[in-house]
């Protein structure tokens, strides 16, 4: 189980990056414009580097739904290997055959 902390961490960048979405691609796509003088451009770079470092969507990490487990997550059913070897053990996912060697 992760710490409480992290897990909560991670919530908050989740809502940062929810809220501000919109205000950051508005001021990329200033950014990026060619056709924008490089004042322009430049005033929409250091307005993006005044907003929170944690709005970014590249901050944001995958972790398990249940655990809050980092590492080892499977982005189809959203959980770590561990998580899915108990669920798969107990049944709850179909799909799933045990295998042995």
């Amino acid at each position: 189980m992760a710490k409480k902390a992290m897990i909560e961490r991670e919530k908050k960048r989740e809502a940062l990056v929810a809220k501000y979405a919109a205000k950051r691609a508005a001021l990329k796509d200033i950014a990026n414009d060619e056709s924008k003088t490089m004042e322009e451009r430049f005033t929409a770079r250091l307005k993006l580097a005044k907003l929170p470092r944690n709005s970014s969507a590249t901050r944001l990490h995958n972790r398990c739904q249940l655990t809050g487990r980092p590492h080892a997550y499977y982005r189809k059913i959203k959980v770590s290997r561990i998580a899915l070897r108990d669920l798969a053990s107990a049944g709850q996912l179909p799909g799933f055959v045990k295998s042995s060697w």
